[in-house]
């Protein structure tokens, strides 16, 4: 196992991988910007180092600064984390050459599954299948229509090189399409540096699911089942709960078992979500994979009792996957709410600014098996910079059904208490309250239309 690595991340996130590092008995370093120096996360580090002004290309996004700090402090590794340069296959390059370890998939694998139009190009020819659609990029949007009438409308419009729903449009009519290019074309351009698009049909009613896999570097591959992420708002995921409601067991170890030979052919090595859109019909198309933590992890760790960080770190230090597949059960059912700094009344928009309270009870924090367990690094006087995501926290239960776990949210979830932004912790009960996600059938638009319901009801009365 490593002594000592490098964290280049912040926030929750960061505080995360420091309590994993804490029970394996390594070090950490802790990077920060000048805007989180107050951060109590850092607190937790055994060393911590600033590395730039606030603006995430002059910190965290700055390789030069990550590299010396983990030469600097003597780092055998660097955990990036999810966001920032997570799956950049060039940084991960650049580690390996200066010696620090990448706790993440090999840079090759970063390339091949960093773009959307390879990524899905290689998990069809491994026999995993994606949504029809374009064959590769789109060179124009006159290709764009002649790719539309063949595939179908309604399609959608998808940045290769994207996530978060940045670089997305759906089109019905032909007469959509020309603009619809343009300007995800031109988002994409501005969020990745990469301008280029490719097309799928869109599939009315979809639901959002993801298969968790961790591979070692001796070709052992295994899956610990799936997530449902179906309830978000403006294309982002604000709610996720495993197992899915949707997928049943015969499915989950049919997908799991294609998923698990394609990787291994592939060679994954390390943590990996490979996300779906599951069809009114109950078919399951490939959509991407994100190389990488995802957000919602602590679903899969409360239900399968598996610490997905300890392991990201043992099987980067090169130990064997010790687990077997049929070592993984699935007991009960969790879910997972993101508290953001966010005004729903005004499209979720982001709401930095100082934390007056924040008050949970404490058992919460850091509670990794639940029944209720807090993912957070603020505390109240806490300000929320300006610059990055506006997650502040996650909250996550488990109970022994999927009901009971509803139940024990919304209770969780009452005492809760936020002062000082605007936050998302009203949807959330909201979210909780509402028949269609209570009963379980229930898909993207369905949710994304309830919160919106939400938000104008709330921007009419505050108090509704």
């Amino acid at each position: 196992m490593f002594r000592r690595i490098l964290i280049a991340n912040r926030g929750e996130i960061a505080l995360r991988i420091i309590r994993a590092c804490q029970a394996l008995g390594v070090e950490t370093v802790a990077v920060y910007s000048e805007a989180d120096q107050g951060s109590p996360h850092l607190r937790e580090a055994t060393e911590r180092v600033c590395i730039g002004p606030g603006p995430s290309q002059r910190s965290y996004l700055h390789q030069e600064a990550l590299l010396q700090a983990a030469l600097q402090y003597s780092c055998q590794a660097l955990h990036p984390g999810y966001g920032f340069l997570s799956e950049n296959a060039a940084f991960a390059t650049r580690c390996e050459q200066q010696g620090t370890t990448f706790i993440g998939p090999r840079p090759s694998t970063l390339r091949v599954m960093g773009d959307k139009v390879t990524a899905r190009e290689t998990m069809r020819r491994l026999g995993v299948f994606g949504v029809p659609g374009s064959d590769g990029l789109l060179s124009d949007a006159l290709e764009a229509v002649r790719v539309a009438e063949e595939v179908g409308y309604p399609v959608l419009l998808k940045a290769t090189a994207g996530g978060g729903g940045k670089g997305m449009r759906i089109c019905r009519t032909p007469e959509e399409l020309p603009r619809a290019f343009a300007q995800a074309s031109l988002e994409a351009e501005k969020a990745f540096g990469n301008a280029a698009l490719y097309m799928e049909r869109y599939v009315e009613g979809g639901r959002h699911i993801e298969f968790q896999v961790l591979g070692d570097v001796y070709g052992h591959v295994i899956h610990l089942g799936e997530r449902e992420c179906s309830t978000q708002r403006n294309n982002q995921k604000l709610v996720e709960e495993a197992p899915s409601p949707g997928v049943s067991a015969a499915q989950r170890a049919e997908v799991g078992a294609v998923l698990t030979r394609a990787l291994s052919a592939l060679g994954y090595v390390g943590a990996g979500t490979v996300e779906f859109l599951r069809a009114p019909t109950g078919e399951l198309f490939f959509m991407e994979m994100n190389t990488r933590l995802q957000v919602e992890h602590p679903v899969t760790e409360l239900v399968t009792g598996v610490d997905l960080v300890q392991w990201q770190l043992r099987i980067a230090a090169n130990a064997p996957l010790t687990l077997r597949q049929e070592d993984i059960t699935l007991t009960g059912h969790a879910i997972e709410c993101r508290l953001n700094a966010e005004d729903p009344t005004q499209g979720f928009r982001p709401a930095p600014g100082t934390l007056e309270r924040f008050e949970a009870p404490a058992a919460w924090r850091g509670a990794m098996q639940g029944p209720v367990r807090l993912d957070t690094h603020v505390e109240a006087g806490y300000r929320i910079p300006t610059f990055y995501d506006s997650m502040i926290g996650k909250l996550i239960v488990r109970a022994d059904d999927r009901a009971s776990a509803i139940a024990q949210l919304r209770a969780a979830l009452a005492q809760v208490e936020v002062e000082g932004v605007p936050t998302t912790l009203g949807v959330l009960q909201a979210v909780m309250e509402d028949p269609t996600f209570a009963s379980g059938d229930y898909d993207t638009a369905q949710m994304a239309a309830m919160m919106r319901r939400y938000a104008a009801a709330h921007a009419a009365d505050p108090e509704a």
